[in-house]
């Protein structure tokens, strides 16, 4: 019986392969575009290993897809339900915190929507996106502690906030009690590739 990490690790083999040709991508053009080694290419390619949530970001990226494209088994049709038990848990911790993505859609660039929650003490970073790239969150429980760049906001739970998510950014709990939130993310499309050219960068292991 194959286990949800090894469908979520072929399903992501086998739509990296087929986004990068769709893109019209080498493999040295993509590592260069994504910031991600040419060698953890080739290895989640083979179905080798399951990247980290920062290398799956940077993918998702650099191809103009949303990270449910390259993790679901089929794409659906113009009114596509996506089951609780379908949804897919993209990071936790032992304390119990977690990030789950909802749904998403590449129509006219990426948009994702997420859940979160954190517990306190914890918190998760993540990369800068692509130019153009909005989120939008909302906080139903518990307070957030947003850092975007340099700055640092207070979210409490009933208020809601949006940025460009092309600089550094982090979410974190340092109440006492558990954050919950929903955050949409908007990409732009994806533009023409790049020219092709060795990345000689270590792989990714955030």
């Amino acid at each position: 019986m194959v286990s949800d990490l090894e469908q979520l690790t072929q399903a992501l083999a086998r739509n990296l392969k087929r986004w990068r040709g769709e893109r019209g991508f080498t493999l040295d053009s993509l590592a260069a575009r994504a910031g991600v080694s040419r060698g953890m290419i080739i290895q989640i390619e083979q179905a080798r290993t399951n990247p980290s949530v920062g290398t799956t970001v940077r993918l998702a990226d650099a191809l103009g897809v949303s990270i449910s494209a390259l993790l679901d088994h089929d794409r659906g049709p113009q009114v596509r339900i996506v089951p609780p038990d379908q949804v897919v848990r993209i990071w936790s911790s032992e304390a119990g915190s977690s990030t789950t993505m909802l749904i998403g859609t590449d129509e006219r660039g990426p948009m994702e929507l997420w859940t979160w929650h954190l517990v306190p003490g914890e918190g998760t970073d993540s990369v800068a996106h692509p130019s153009g790239t909005i989120e939008m969150l909302h906080v139903t429980a518990g307070e957030l502690t947003l850092v975007v760049g340099e700055e640092e906001f207070r979210v409490p739970a009933g208020a809601a906030a949006t940025f460009e998510a092309n600089l550094t950014h982090t979410y974190r709990n340092d109440g006492s009690v558990p954050m919950e939130m929903t955050l949409a993310v908007s990409v732009p499309p994806v533009s023409a590739p790049l020219p092709a050219h060795t990345h000689g960068g270590a792989s990714d292991t955030r």
